[in-house]
Order: C-alpha cells, then structure tokens, then sequence
C-alpha cells in the first residue's frame, strides 16, 4: 500500500512549515500522496500542489473546517474539494474573520491573569496574518516560559474550564458540509477521538452527519490510540462510511506524529480515495 497523508497543516493557518516546505519534507519521508488541510483557509493548495508535481507527489486539494455542533467544535476536513468554489470561499473568510475576534477575547482572558501582550505575541507567530488560532498563543505563552511546550498549554491554559479559554460559535455543521460537497469533495470528520462524546452523542452525530452529506471518518490518525482506531473503524463501517487518514501534523517537535508515519490501513474499511477517478485508484487497498 502507497504511502498517504491526508491530514497536515501549513503556515497558512497554524503550522511552523510552508506549504512548499511541508511537501519537501513529505517527499523525503516517502508520502506518495497528500493532502494539504489548513484550518479554515485554502491560500496554500497553489504552492503545494507547484511543489508536489515536483517532487512527483500526487497531491489532495484540503481544508479543516472548524465547526460548532451541540455547544462542541468540532472539525470537519474536506478533501478533492474545488478550492474556486464561491461559497467555500465565502464561507472560509467568515471563518476567519470570526477568529479575529476569539484572538481579542483569548487575550482579554489572559489579561486577566496577568498575561499582557498575548495578542501581539500571538500574530508575531502567525505566518501569513490570514488566520490566527490557538496554537499561536500556545507558541507565544511557550516563547514567555508560561509553560515547557505546546501541548502543556493547551492543557494549563486554552481548552474550557481553562483562564485563556472563550467560547466562540464557528460554522454550521450543515454550512460546513454543504460547502465541501458543493465543491464536489468529500466531508470527513477529523479526528473523533479527540471530542470525548459518549455513545449516544457519538452516534447522534455520525447519523446527522450522515443526513447531511457528509460520508467519511478520520480513522487513523497521530491522536488515536490502537484501540480508537478499531472503534472508530468498527463505526466507519457500521454507518456504510469511508475511512480516511492523517498524521495531523503541525510541525517538528509539535506533533504526535510525523507526516506519513500512520499505522496500517484497518481492514473491513473502505479508504476515503475509493472515489477518486483521477487520482490514485482502488489499487491502494
């Protein structure tokens, strides 16, 4: 079985490599396919893709779409989505203004801890300055030694119940996957061992999920442990979903895993790419 990666991220939204960058070093560790899947934003599939064919990487147009559903975010990742599609664009630049906004309140409630300068700080670690997230307060608060490392800062300060933390209201999960279908790709839900939903809520979602279009599962990816993978691929299978893979990956040193280093394909699953006339076939399974 090739090689693939469906899930990374790019500085473009909040990864530490470019998206030429990102596919050099995907090339390197031997990925035959990727995807590139920014948070909300699709400015780096250009350069990637210019970069891919160079290095004779099969390349995915990708998004992560943040989504609020049942007072939760979620994730939604788009894959072999049509990146001029209007209302995929509209959509994306809604999104990202709203983040402007979490970025101020992020600040405000760190302010109040006595943690001054966290938005300036934060942008200084924002690429591209389209779109600011969590992850670049984690780098800041890191920077200023409020904590030994990224994931200690998620935990400490910026998840709920947390003095960074602040509500905010993303996309519709219906807005998300109408966007990605209409562009004629496919609507995954990203890593969902990550959201800690009981069986009922699991389930409430994967059949609204289901309903509305959406039609695969992040399987495998660098978050799941051995057994999250086989239950999510038992749920894959029992909702008649695709399952798809990624190593999520942000950069070195800051993730689980990296890009291509995912454990072997469950067997029973039909991969996410099964679809795809131009791609890459059904020679991978």
């Amino acid at each position: 079985m090739l090689n693939i990666d469906l899930h990374c991220h790019s500085t473009i939204s909040d990864g530490l490599l470019t998206p030429a960058q990102l596919v050099e070093r995907a090339a390197l560790r031997g990925v035959e396919t990727l995807a590139l899947t920014d948070h909300d934003d699709i400015a780096g599939l250009v350069e990637a893709r210019q970069t891919a064919d160079a290095k004779n990487i099969t390349f995915i147009n990708g998004v992560e779409i943040s989504v609020s559903w049942r007072g939760r975010n979620l994730h939604i990742v788009g894959l072999d989505i049509d990146p001029e599609y209007t209302p995929l664009i509209e959509g994306l630049a809604a999104i990202r203004a709203g983040r402007s906004q979490r970025a101020a309140n992020i600040a405000a409630e760190l302010d109040k801890i006595g943690i001054h300068g966290s938005l300036e700080g934060a942008y200084a670690h924002v690429g591209e300055r389209r779109l600011i997230g969590r992850t670049h307060f984690a780098r800041f608060l890191v920077e200023q030694g409020y904590a030994k490392d990224v994931k200690s800062v998620f935990k400490k300060y910026l998840v709920k119940g947390k003095p960074g933390y602040t509500p905010h209201e993303w996309a519709a999960l219906s807005d998300a996957v109408s966007w990605i279908c209409g562009s004629g790709g496919c609507a995954i839900i990203a890593h969902p061992g990550r959201y800690d939903l009981g069986k009922n809520v699991l389930n409430d979602l994967l059949d609204e999920f289901c309903a509305l279009g959406g039609s695969a599962i992040e399987v495998i990816t660098s978050s799941h442990t051995p057994e999250q993978v086989r239950h999510f691929a038992q749920h894959a299978q029992n909702k008649n979903l695709m399952a798809s893979c990624g190593s999520d990956f942000h950069g070195p040193g800051e993730s689980f895993h990296d890009l291509g280093q995912l454990p072997e394909f469950p067997q029973g699953c039909t991969p996410v790419w099964h679809h795809w006339k131009n791609t890459i076939a059904a020679e991978l399974v």
